[in-house]
């Protein structure tokens, strides 16, 4: 990581840690509207309680067609911010491509469930706690709600309408002032973790199995991702599952398949080395191990998805009380491909309570073949069963609408929908 980064995210935890000095022995002084900067309010246009996200949607929605699709908003967006605020743009990654990837879907995802503040508040609360590894401050959101007033009104033309425009701002100061809230929430804990590489396994040349020890204690949960970056590329994350239960030595393990030149997955599989010092962001994901045993469980897992298998089964292993039934499908193209996990029969030995069934994509070996999906929903009624869906997005969307099409409930599957990684 450059020396400027450095020093930029050092006096950022220095003013964190007065924060949060003052915070505990202010306890009047806590809550959303006691947040530095309050939103990125500091504005009038402040949204009112509560806020009627469903009156905004129909507006946003009534004039979506003038700025979609985002590609023109976007990069109209941060060529305002970068030339108003060029300071900014260090916060940033080098290649922007990923970054407007997740605008796109940050986008997406408010305007279409804008009608649930509630859930809205929930998802942006997690994302503020995460974006302080990023070094973001409220001063920032206030540049980028200008920035996007700019971009809407270049975006649209003139046929763009100032009512429009309103519920654009007031739909993102609510979700900002819950990532507000969930930053100062977070006060207590590291912006970021650091962790040292100990061992860095390439099981295929486009594939890694890396160890890394924190350097202080990394509190997840199995089933759990974490947001990686890697020293070459320090602006840029990327999301993995920890592929381990929580270990008494600390260690965490993560798989990471090379999916692009020039990205994090390239730097973590082909430039790390043992002894090198990653940076880690909050854990994060739903994909984890409730204290009910009234469930049965059905694992579907592909890819590098055995990442949050694996800790999963550590989990139930270690914790083992009620006899639940678990059976894994564990889909791989060919049995090749198989390259962290051992072999059905060697997974039943060591967990005599697992069912395993390898589904195999494309030519010979030993299991099912075809479509994971087909194969999965051909072997009964699963809608009684807690389902965990790991892998690829291209593996994993369509799973997840098949398991719910066949009558599993909705809040029945979890899946943590992690983007392709480059």
């Amino acid at each position: 990581m450059n020396t400027v980064n450095d020093t930029y995210h050092s006096l950022l935890a220095r003013h964190d840690a007065m924060r949060l000095r003052r915070r505990l022995f202010s306890p009047a002084g806590t809550g959303r509207q006691a947040a530095e900067g309050a939103g990125p309010a500091a504005t009038a246009e402040a949204p009112q309680q509560p806020y009627d996200g469903a009156a905004d949607q129909r507006l946003i929605t009534d004039h979506l067609e003038l700025v979609t699709p985002f590609e023109d908003l976007i990069a109209h967006l941060y060529d305002a911010m970068f030339a108003h605020w060029p300071f900014l743009r260090r916060l940033f990654p080098e290649s922007m491509e990923f970054q407007r990837q997740h605008l796109d879907a940050a986008f997406r995802y408010l305007i279409e469930n804008l009608h649930d503040p509630d859930a809205v508040a929930a998802t942006f609360t997690r994302l503020g706690r995460d974006h302080r590894k990023l070094g973001v401050r409220p001063a920032h959101y206030r540049a980028f709600e200008a920035s996007l007033r700019e971009a809407l009104r270049r975006t649209a033309g003139p046929r763009w309408s100032e009512d429009a425009e309103r519920a654009w701002v007031r739909m993102l100061r609510f979700a900002v002032a819950a990532m507000v809230e969930g930053a100062e929430a977070a006060l207590g804990e590291p912006a970021a973790w650091q962790a040292t590489v100990t061992d860095h396994d390439l099981r295929r040349a486009d594939l890694a199995v890396l160890r890394v020890r924190p350097h202080e204690p990394y509190p997840y949960r199995a089933g759990q991702y974490a947001s990686v970056a890697s020293p070459h590329l320090p602006q840029a994350w990327r999301q993995y599952s920890v592929a381990c239960a929580p270990r008494p030595d600390g260690e965490l393990e993560f798989h990471v398949k090379l999916t692009g030149r020039g990205g994090v997955s390239e730097a973590l599989v082909a430039r790390t080395r043992v002894g090198d010092v990653l940076r880690l962001g909050p854990p994060g994901g739903t994909m984890t191990l409730d204290d009910d045993p009234a469930h049965d469980l059905l694992l579907v897992v592909g890819d590098t998805g055995w990442a949050a298998a694996k800790a999963l089964l550590q989990e139930l292993a270690a914790h083992r009380v009620a006899r639940r039934s678990v059976h894994l499908f564990l889909g791989v193209r060919h049995p090749s491909a198989l390259y962290d996990t051992e072999s059905p029969e060697e997974l039943r030995r060591r967990y005599p309570w697992l069912r395993v069934t390898q589904v195999i994509g494309e030519g010979p070996g030993p299991g099912e073949h075809g479509a994971l999906a087909d194969v999965v929903a051909g072997h009964g009624d699963w809608s009684r069963r807690l389902a965990f869906v790991s892998g690829p997005p291209a593996m994993a969307g369509p799973l997840v609408a098949r398991l719910t099409a066949e009558g599993v409930p909705a809040g029945h599957i979890r899946h943590d929908p992690l983007p392709d990684r480059a």
